[in-house]
């Protein structure tokens, strides 16, 4: 059986505000598929500013669409070539 490596590049984008951080993330499969996702932080007003926190939580929430979506593609596609439901994890 002859082994293959294989690799994906995930991309993430932010805009930020004083109150809001707003992620993309963007991954190409190796068909040329991209799978697309966004995540949203609010900082409370009464919270000291630290960008960086809006955007690893921007970023964990877009990342957390982006393997559901990627997850239910998964399955679809297995459906699809099966013929039968699969039961995909739930969170």
């Amino acid at each position: 059986m002859t082994q293959a490596t294989v690799g994906w590049h995930i991309e993430l984008e932010f805009e930020e505000d004083t109150q809001r951080t707003r992620a993309a993330a963007l991954v190409r499969l190796g068909d040329g598929t991209e799978v697309r996702a966004h995540g949203y932080a609010s900082r409370h007003p009464s919270d000291t500013e630290q960008p960086r926190v809006g955007e690893e939580i921007a970023g964990a929430r877009a990342l957390n669409e982006l393997a559901m979506k990627l997850l239910t593609k998964a399955h679809d596609e297995i459906d699809e070539a099966s013929g039968r439901a699969s039961y995909p994890l739930t969170p």
